[in-house]
């Protein structure tokens, strides 16, 4: 069998700039690391079940305004016979005041 000839050494200098520059910059990563999982310790992710009760939250904070709304309404029209004339304000106006307590319910969690 042939033998292979040997490929010379390359050494890297002592006083390489990048050389050092690129320790600098993987201490740098790994100490953002450490920090953004000393970060998730501390302040986890919710869980599933929590997200949907948020979403389910802030739809009954809509959607209980209009119902309402709308029930004081065809109440109204019945009562005075007039169509849909206190109806559709009113649904407007549920509208409102929902998404309203929504806006106020997330800017406080």
């Amino acid at each position: 069998m042939a033998e292979r000839p040997e490929t010379p050494r390359v050494e890297p200098e002592q006083g390489n700039g990048e050389q050092n520059g690129g320790h600098k910059e993987i201490e740098r990563a790994a100490r953002r690391a450490v920090e953004r999982d000393q970060l998730s310790r501390d302040d986890p992710e919710p869980s599933l079940g929590a997200r949907l009760g948020q979403i389910g939250i802030l739809g009954w904070a809509i959607v209980a305004p209009i119902l309402l709304a709308i029930l004081l309404g065809r109440f109204l029209d019945r009562s005075l016979a007039t169509g849909i004339f206190f109806t559709a304000p009113l649904i407007f106006i549920g509208a409102g005041i929902g998404f309203h307590a929504a806006w106020k319910w997330m800017h406080s969690q």
